[in-house]
């Protein structure tokens, strides 16, 4: 089993599974996937288009956990539903942040 977030030396590395062109945009949780792997949910009502659902993902987190965006930086996945995100910052914190949030997962 893979955490869907951990603390690396640039930060906090997050797995992310993204839901495009959803009706409502927001963070659903943490959710299992068939291998094991934990990814945190996430639907953005942008299309999967050109970026958009990208650009909406980093825009969405960003304004959910008041980080600017420029501590959002998508390093995986850019075509895929699958992605990886890496939380510039300092990592501990964050994980903490995330885990008052949505429970275990790092």
């Amino acid at each position: 089993m893979t955490a869907a977030w951990h603390v690396v030396p640039e930060g906090l590395r997050l797995s992310v599974r993204l839901q495009p062109g959803a009706r409502r945009a927001g963070v659903e949780g943490i959710e299992r996937l068939a291998d094991g792997t934990e990814v945190l949910k996430i639907k953005v009502t942008a299309p999967p288009e050109d970026g958009k659902a990208n650009s909406a993902l980093i825009g969405l987190l960003a304004k959910t956990w008041g980080l600017p965006k420029r501590d959002l930086e998508l390093i995986a996945g850019h075509k895929s539903r699958n992605k990886t995100l890496l939380l510039h910052g300092e990592g501990d914190a964050l994980r903490r942040n995330l885990e008052k949030l949505y429970g275990a997962g790092g």
